[in-house]
């Protein structure tokens, strides 16, 4: 590979960092050619990009978008595959999903930079499966700040509402 194609290649993944603020560095080797194909197809399926990359290569494309944590750069060995993703978990979900029908138990969670913060370790796929995207996030908040008002006006609907509208009725006639 010249010059030139590695540059390309780095300016390619660069894009790639930018354009997904999500992404997963794993370890796929030692999957079968069907392995693999299997593994990209449920990859598409849930919108995650799978690509194999060249650490050096990835090292550089991390460092030209400034995301060149040295938690991640520690990772960079081996085979090295990277899940992009617009959702923060579902490469995680990708992945835990594969290892049900795979006894290799791969693809093996090397680091993730999910939600601006750097994951390191397998240990940490079950907490990324988990973690809620902001719009859940949002929905929650959402949902508690209006569940007080709905007992509110629940209880004036109801049988006390009956009785405070009772006795709003009796002060008005008690005022005239």
């Amino acid at each position: 590979m010249n010059r030139e194609e590695k540059r390309q290649i780095i300016e390619s993944l660069a894009a790639k960092l930018n354009e997904y603020p999500h992404f997963y560095i794993t370890d796929i080797a030692d999957l079968n050619a069907e392995q693999t194909a299997a593994l990209r197809r449920q990859c598409f399926e849930k919108e995650v990009c799978l690509m194999v990359v060249k650490n050096t290569l990835l090292e550089k494309a991390l460092e030209s978008v400034n995301k060149a944590d040295e938690q991640l750069k520690a990772v960079l060995n081996g085979t090295t595959s990277v899940m992009f993703s617009a959702t923060n978990k579902a490469p995680a979900q990708v992945i835990k999903e594969f290892r049900k029908s795979n006894p290799l138990g791969k693809p093996i969670l090397k680091a993730a930079f999910v939600e601006e913060c750097v994951y390191v370790g397998d240990q940490n796929l079950d907490m990324l499966v988990a973690i809620k995207s902001r719009e859940e996030l949002i929905g929650d908040i959402i949902g508690l700040l209006q569940s007080p008002a709905k007992n509110v006006i629940s209880a004036l609907t109801g049988a006390a509402g009956q009785k405070v509208a009772g006795i709003v009725k009796a002060l008005e006639e008690r005022n005239n």
